[in-house]
């Protein structure tokens, strides 16, 4: 290309030299430099697109590989959840049934998610959705987990305080079995010895010998003890809590103060012949709530089956009470 540049001159009928100036010069070099970049940006453009530089390589398998990972923490905190579930199930129908207690409803154990948008933060993100669906199952989980931690909790203290009901309710008979001569009166409507009419038992008569040991047939606290103004003689009567109590009379011998703690098993007095009674015997009763319960539905502890039956049998009798 010539670097001098003539133009023809139609009047003179011959070629002048062009002569550019300083401000032509500059502008045509201003307009190759644009050309120049234009054309560069354009050749970078498509060589991204086709090609990946070295850093966008490595954040492309970055990117990918997070994605992998979010997938298989998706997986995780499915299985998650299926145990979560299975231990909610069982604390509701298992646990808190045997407890006597109601389950946690679910609007408690699914709370605390609805209403605003928690996760805006992670919105507008190519790979929002995953994300978001993942930060939600974990804060779903860590509250669900909270509100279990909880219930077990209270379960633990339900379980403490059911083991404690389980050793205040009466469970044994007063006397050894060894030491009873017979049963001689069950609980209902007998002959009164002395009246001679239909009154109601409110407990059971146990024959055996003066001084026989009577014990506690459960933990609690003496209410009573002392002669009563009635016919029950000397008698004996424990607080177990739980709406229970235990009565026993016609004592020979009191062994207990009242205010005294009581374990089951505890001696607490001897068989006697005291107050209105024929012969001598220990008329044992349960309350519950202050009414009156047939104790032979409370010797679960120390009795066979076959025992229990025979018990049954006996008890059944329409017979003379002692008292």
């Amino acid at each position: 290309m010539p670097k001098t540049k003539y133009k023809f001159n139609y009047e003179s009928l011959s070629f002048d030299k062009v002569e550019l100036t300083r401000k032509q010069i500059f502008w045509r070099f201003t307009t190759y430099l644009f050309a120049l970049f234009f054309f560069a940006v354009i050749l970078i453009s498509l060589f991204s697109v086709f090609f990946d530089l070295p850093n966008e390589r490595s954040l492309r398998r970055e990117n990918t590989q997070l994605l992998t990972k979010y997938g298989l923490l998706n997986k995780h905190l499915d299985e998650i959840e299926k145990v979560l579930s299975d231990i909610q199930d069982r604390d509701d129908n298992i646990y808190r049934v045997i407890f006597e207690t109601k389950p946690i409803p679910e609007a408690v154990r699914k709370a605390g998610f609805g209403g605003i948008n928690r996760y805006m933060e992670l919105e507008g993100y190519e790979n929002s959705e995953i994300v978001i669906e993942t930060t939600k199952k974990l804060d779903i989980i860590r509250r669900q987990l909270y509100v279990q931690t909880k219930s077990y909790e209270e379960v633990v203290k339900m379980a403490e305080k059911k083991e404690e009901m389980w050793a205040s309710i009466p469970a044994i008979q007063p006397i050894a079995d060894k030491d009873v001569v017979r049963f001689a009166s069950g609980f209902g409507y007998r002959i009164h010895p002395i009246y001679k009419t239909k009154k109601m038992h409110s407990g059971v008569d146990l024959t055996a010998p003066v001084g026989t040991k009577v014990y506690a047939t459960g933990n609690g606290t003496v209410i009573r003890a002392s002669r009563s103004r009635g016919g029950y003689g000397k008698r004996v009567i424990i607080d177990h809590g739980y709406g229970y109590k235990t009565l026993y009379a016609h004592l020979n011998k009191i062994l207990v103060e009242q205010g005294q703690k009581i374990k089951r098993g505890d001696l607490i007095g001897e068989v006697g012949n005291t107050g209105r009674s024929t012969a001598p015997h220990l008329h044992y009763e349960v309350r519950k709530n202050n009414k009156a319960q047939d104790p032979i539905n409370f010797y679960f502890n120390d009795l066979t089956p076959e025992e229990y039956d025979r018990m049954i049998v006996v008890s059944s009798r329409p017979n003379q009470s002692f008292d």
